[in-house]
């Protein structure tokens, strides 16, 4: 039996009760329900790069999504593409695959480690996209009801890395599905600062779809962000906390040099912060680490907690608990982890 430490990004977790792996969407949601029945603890593991797994996971029953498949459908016009992807696909592969049909949308989320399935329970995003701006719906199997039904868009009450799953509603994705549109082989208008300065191009502007991937995996690499087995800095799980969203009159309360941005949320116009910013003004620098412990802060980024090598899932709960105090009692923000902590 496999430890979750050698199916996780993060490379932390214990040996659970079993784990069974699908291949096919039938046997995925029959595994499922077989194990829901048994009102045990239960895992649906992807890529493993969204999650810190406990060191003691004894009594956990993991269900390995590795369902495959891609299907395509062009639209009545003809520059747009709806794309049915099985829940076990790789995101970046899948990233790929669309710049190979010359369809864009997602390119500037290249390099994003996990599974297509995974994606929207958080609703992922990188440089300027989310997956909600091209989601249409899922196929998801109900764990209270057991019941396999339709999710669109409205159903997913999508937020920023944010979800109806994730807050609470547990099941199974089988499939999802997103269109995709086609600029004659140029990725979707630049809304992301980033891109356009490498580049030298305005907002708004179109570059070529491979060109934007490359450039993102690359800004991706430079911080610690993209898997690598020559880099330590990317055993993590990627960006730790959430970059939080408060009010403009809390916004006025922090220094002027804190990086924001106005955000349109349900609630009104709101100001989104960089947690990077907070961490490293907090008085934590990148690469630091608790004093005989295997987990540290990204030497590259100080928005990642990465595995030294042997570190317990405990060793970087812990340090996400100091990042959380030294950030709260410097600006009075409680910052909110982006992995699932699973057995905690």
């Amino acid at each position: 039996m496999q430890s979750l430490s050698e199916l996780t990004t993060m490379r932390v977790g214990g040996k659970p009760a079993q784990i069974i792996s699908a291949q096919t969407r039938e046997d995925l949601i029959e595994a499922t329900l077989e194990i829901w029945r048994t009102g045990e603890d239960w895992l649906l593991l992807g890529g493993g790069s969204n999650l810190v797994v406990a060191d003691d996971v004894s009594d956990l029953n993991v269900i390995k999504v590795e369902t495959k498949g891609i299907q395509a459908f062009t639209s009545a016009g003809g520059n747009k593409t709806l794309l049915r992807i099985q829940a076990g696909e790789n995101w970046d592969d899948f990233v790929n695959h669309t710049i190979d049909l010359g369809l864009a949308g997602v390119e500037a989320m290249a390099g994003i480690p996990g599974t297509v399935g995974a994606g929207p329970v958080q609703n992922i995003g990188a440089y300027g996209q989310e997956l909600s701006d091209t989601f249409v719906r899922l196929e998801f199997v109900d764990y209270e009801t057991h019941e396999v039904g339709i999710l669109d868009k409205a159903d997913l009450q999508f937020g920023y890395r944010d979800s109806v799953i994730k807050r609470g509603r547990a099941g199974l994705i089988t499939w999802v599905e997103l269109e995709l549109e086609s600029f004659g082989g140029l990725s979707a208008p630049i809304t992301s600062g980033q891109i356009a300065g490498a580049f030298g191009v305005n907002l708004g502007d179109q570059l070529p779809l491979r060109e934007v991937a490359e450039s993102v995996r690359k800004m991706r690499a430079s911080k610690g962000m993209l898997l690598s087995d020559s880099d330590p800095d990317s055993v993590s799980c990627g960006s730790f906390f959430t970059n939080p969203i408060v009010s403009h009159t809390f916004a006025r309360t922090l220094p002027e040099l804190s990086p924001r941005w106005e955000t349109l949320e349900d609630d009104g116009l709101t100001v989104k912060l960089s947690a990077a910013w907070l961490i490293e003004n907090s008085g934590i620098k990148k690469g630091f680490s608790v004093p005989g412990s295997k987990a540290a802060i990204s030497s590259k980024h100080c928005l990642a907690i990465t595995n030294r090598g042997g570190a317990s899932a405990n060793e970087v709960v812990q340090l996400a608990n100091y990042v959380q105090l030294q950030v709260s009692n410097r600006f009075g923000i409680t910052l909110v982890p982006e992995p699932n902590l699973i057995g905690f």
